[in-house]
């Protein structure tokens, strides 16, 4: 398997899928430094130039404090690439280490997910484009219907709160292992943050989850993925979405009786057959 080709297939086909671009489109790509996002920034810049509308993309990188090493290389690798990238300082991020250094991780997304619409509208961007791979969409969609009794994980496409910003996902249909085998052969550096090294997590335990079962079935991220694309509304217990129907007659109604229950009813029972069957005539 090529991981370059592979790369560009699946994440074409999510966005033709899912109508992600659009002409005149300009796209900030969200590099966190991490393999997925990296591979993202990366595929878009590959795909302008043989897609059939015109659009254009500018990296960036948001620092909230929390990266284990330097991130001014990213600048140089993207840049190479043709990507322009912008590094942003969110200091209210920074601030919230300082007051609340044991905060949790929708905190940091609530800070985060500020400051990508921040640096977007500076960019002149009208479409936000995030790094969540098949893999995250398979682990949302255990994670609301197991701990928040939804069934839903991720969309593919959706607009912002405000409606200033479409916000896209290219990778739906692309695993973790495929991008981790593409960074690998393009020999890009990845620069985790100190969230990936977080244990006893539920995106941990589901992850571990999910290994299990595909060293067993490999195929159970696709199988998960194709089950969101084939929803079976009328299988399930969501009242608006089941379709009316009419009342079923009682089988009282419906069936034939061999023989009246009223006459059954008038004979003593020693003289009574099996239910449906003539009693025995006495005179015969």
């Amino acid at each position: 398997m090529n991981p370059q080709k592979t790369l560009l297939r699946k994440v074409g086909k999510a966005i033709g899928d899912f109508r992600m671009i659009r002409a005149g489109d300009r796209i900030a790509v969200g590099v966190s430094g991490g393999k997925d996002s990296l591979a993202l920034a990366c595929a878009l810049k590959a795909l302008s130039r043989r897609s059939p509308v015109e659009f254009s993309l500018h990296a960036f990188t948001v620092e909230q404090g929390k990266f284990v090493s330097p991130v001014d290389h990213l600048g140089d690798v993207l840049r190479r690439r043709g990507i322009p990238w912008t590094y942003y300082v969110d200091e209210a991020s920074l601030r919230l280490l300082d007051d609340q250094p044991d905060h949790g991780c929708d905190i940091c997304s609530r800070f985060r997910r500020r400051a990508v619409y921040e640096v977007a509208s500076r960019l002149g961007c009208n479409v936000v484009a995030l790094g969540h791979t098949a893999d995250d969409l398979c682990e949302a969609l255990l994670r609301n219907s197991l701990f928040t009794g939804r069934l839903s994980a991720l969309p593919a496409v959706t607009q912002s709160r405000s409606g200033d910003f479409r916000l896209i996902r290219p990778l739906v249909y692309v695993t973790e292992e495929l991008t981790a085998r593409y960074t690998d052969d393009a020999g890009l550096p990845i620069t985790p943050c100190v969230c990936s090294h977080r244990t006893g997590t539920v995106r941990e335990r589901l992850r571990t989850f999910l290994a299990d079962l595909r060293s067993d079935n490999p195929h159970v991220l696709e199988n998960l993925l194709a089950a969101m694309g084939r929803i079976d509304t009328q299988r399930l217990l969501d009242r608006r979405f089941l379709e009316p129907t009419e009342p079923q007659p009682s089988p009282s109604e419906t069936a034939p009786m061999l023989y009246p229950v009223d006459s059954i009813a008038s004979v003593p029972d020693r003289d009574r057959g099996p239910v449906g069957v003539p009693p025995t005539s006495s005179t015969g």
